[in-house]
C-alpha cells in the first residue's frame, strides 16, 4: 500500500541520519581512548580498527532502539506539523494504520536488535577480550612513554620509566613491579633497554645498575639483590580463556542461576522488547500542532528515554547484586514502559478525537 510505504519512508529517512550521527559520535569517543592507548604503547595500532568495529557492533543494540524512537518522533512529527497527517485522516486513513505500520517496522527492527543482542553481542565481546588480552601478553617495553605508570594483567604488573633518551633505545630510571602467588618482585635500575632476537623474535629487557627486591606477603621470602646487569625475558604467552558473562553464549546464561548471569540474560532479551515499546511510544510523542514544530517534543522524548535507560541500568545492578530476584528482575522496567505507552495512547486527545 502506498500510504504504508510513505509512512515507512518518513521514519527511515531520519533513522538513517540519526543512526549515522550516533555512530560517528560513539566512534569518535572510543577512538580517542584507543588512540591514547596506542600512543602510550599499551595497544598495537593495527588492532584499533578491529576494536572499533566490535564496539560499534555491541553498541548497536542500544543505538538502534533509541534511533527508532527518535525517528518516529521526528518523522511523524513532520507529518503533523505540515498537516499531512490531518489530510491523511481526512481522506479516510485510520490512526490504526499508522499504529500498525510503526508496529510492523518496530517488530522487524526488534528482530535485528534481538539477533545482535543474543548472538552477535557475545561473539563481539569474546573477540574484543581476546584482542585486549593479546595486547597485554605481547607487551612491548620499547613503545611505552616516560613519566607514566602502566598497569597490565589487571594490576599484577606495573611499569614506570622516568626518562627516555633521544634515540629511544635506552630508558633512565626504570621501575617495575610484578606480583605472582602472593610474592611481589620490584626492580629499580638506572638504565634499561629492550633487545630482540632477530631469529626467534624473543624480546628481553636488559636492566643496568640497579636493585631487585623480592617480598612475600608473610615475610618469609624477603631478599634484596644488587646487580650490575640483569636480563629478563618477555615471554610471549597465549591469553588464557576466562569466563566473562558478556561473552558467554546465551543458552549457557539461560541455564545459569548466578545473579550476574541472570542479569545479563534478561538484558539481552529486553533489548528486543524495548525496541517495540519505544517505537510505539514515539507515536503519541510525535503529535504536534503546526505552530509547535516537528521538534517540539524532542526534549520530552529524550528525557523519557534517559529515565528509562537509567532505570534499566539500576534494575540490572540490583539483579547482579541480589537485591531483587529473577522475578521481577529487570522486567518491571519494561512493564513500566509498556504502561506508559498504553496510558499515553489512552490520554492522547488527538487520537481520541480521530477514533
Amino acid at each position: 500500500m502506498i500510504i504504508n510505504r510513505y509512512l515507512t519512508c518518513e521514519i527511515i529517512k531520519p533513522l538513517l541520519a540519526v543512526c549515522s550521527i550516533l555512530i560517528i559520535i560513539f566512534v569518535s569517543y572510543k577512538s580517542d581512548r584507543y588512540l591514547a592507548d596506542v600512543v602510550e604503547g599499551l595497544l598495537p595500532a593495527n588492532t584499533v580498527i578491529s576494536l572499533l568495529f566490535l564496539k560499534v557492533t555491541i553498541a548497536l543494540e542500544v543505538l538502534l532502539p533509541i534511533t527508532l524512537y527518535l525517528s518516529v518522533v521526528i518523522g511523524l512529527g513532520r507529518l503533523h506539523t505540515d498537516s499531512e497527517m490531518t489530510a491523511l485522516f481526512a481522506c479516510g486513513v485510520s490512526p490504526n494504520t499508522v499504529l500498525k505500520n510503526v508496529f510492523v517496522f518496530s517488530l522487524l527492527l526488534a528482530i535485528l536488535v534481538g539477533t545482535l543482542s543474543l548472538f552477535v553481542r557475545p561473539w563481539a565481546y569474546e573477540k574484543s577480550y581476546l584482542i585486549t588480552a593479546q595486547a597485554e601478553t605481547n607487551f612491548d617495553f620499547s613503545q611505552i612513554r616516560s613519566g607514566h605508570f602502566y598497569e597490565q594483567q589487571h594490576g599484577n604488573r606495573v611499569v614506570f620509566i622516568d626518562h627516555r633518551n633521544d634515540s629511544k633505545t635506552s630508558n633512565n630510571g626504570v621501575f617495575t613491579l610484578t606480583e605472582r602467588n602472593n610474592v611481589v618482585q620490584a626492580i629499580f635500575a638506572k638504565r634499561a633497554h629492550q633487545e630482540t632476537d632477530h631469529v626467534t623474535g624473543e624480546k628481553t629487557i636488559v636492566f643496568v645498575d640497579g636493585h631487585k627486591y623480592t617480598l612475600s606477603r608473610d615475610g618469609s621470602r624477603d631478599r634484596m639483590i644488587r646487580f650490575g646487569t640483569m636480563t629478563t625475558r618477555l615471554k610471549k604467552k597465549e591469553p588464557k580463556p576466562e569466563y566473562k558473562r558478556k561473552a558467554a553464549p546465551t543458552l549457557q546464561l539461560a541455564s545459569s542461576t548466578a545473579p550476574y548471569d541472570v542479569a545479563e540474560f534478561q538484558w539481552r532479551i529486553s533489548t528486543a522488547i524495548s525496541t517495540i515499546l519505544l517505537g510505539l511510544l514515539g507515536i503519541p510523542l510525535s503529535q504536534t500542532s503546526p505552530r509547535q514544530g516537528k521538534y517540539a517534543k524532542m526534549l520530552t522524548a529524550v528525557i523519557i528515554f534517559a529515565v528509562y535507560y537509567n532505570l534499566s541500568a539500576i534494575a540490572r545492578n540490583w539483579v547482579e547484586q541480589g537485591v531483587i530476584g529473577p522475578i521481577p528482575g529487570i522486567w518491571w522496567v519494561n512493564t513500566l514502559l509498556a504502561c506508559t505507552v498504553v496510558l499515553w495512547f489512552l490520554l492522547s486527545p488527538r487520537e481520541a478525537q480521530l477514533r
